[in-house]
């Protein structure tokens, strides 16, 4: 687990303390993103921890191996991510001036550790893109169907002209005699 005592990372302020691990998700990571994640292997990260007062900062690179459902059909897809983020750790609750004038997401640490594992699980979650196709549906174009429904694109939808509502055409006639406002 890459968890780091707050108090070493303060004793050796501006020293910076370097992370080079392969990362092993925990049961409890694969079950709270169960419905987002099938499988996560060849998870790595690079990074560091300085304390740099009042926080401790951290930068970090992260690579892994995933395989999400796609968007449209959920059939599984490879997707391999490779990102990075960073983020400030306090071990007192920031101070609405601290976060006002903070770049970066300050962390407030509990027992005194800071938990970089919980920050690769959390972000490795966060940089799923929310549209992930298989390499058919992106090269054919496949939207889901079933009996008397299908999905279209937007693009194909905007060619059509606009169906307006019978009922709205019927009240058309009540208001032609009327002054515009």
């Amino acid at each position: 687990m890459l968890k780091f005592n707050y108090l070493n990372l303060k004793n050796n302020a501006g020293q910076p303390t370097a992370i080079n691990e392969k990362v092993v998700l925990s049961p409890a990571f694969f079950k709270r993103s169960a419905a987002i994640l099938q499988q996560a292997k060849n998870v790595h990260v690079v990074g560091e921890l300085v304390y740099l007062e009042p926080f401790v900062s951290g930068t970090f690179h992260v690579v892994a191996d995933l395989v999400v459902p796609s968007s449209r059909s959920l059939s599984p897809v490879a997707y391999n991510e490779d990102f990075s983020f960073a983020e400030d750790y306090a071990d007192h609750e920031p101070t609405k001036e601290e976060a006002d004038d903070h770049e970066q997401l300050i962390v407030q640490i509990h027992e005194g550790i800071i938990d970089v594992q919980r920050a690769v699980e959390d972000n490795l979650l966060l940089h799923i893109p929310t549209t992930i196709l298989t390499p058919e549906e992106a090269q054919n174009d496949i939207y889901p169907s079933g009996k008397g429904w299908k999905v279209v694109s937007e693009a194909k939808d905007k060619d059509k002209p606009a169906k307006g509502n019978p009922a709205f055409k019927k009240l058309e006639a009540l208001f032609k005699n009327q002054p515009d406002d």
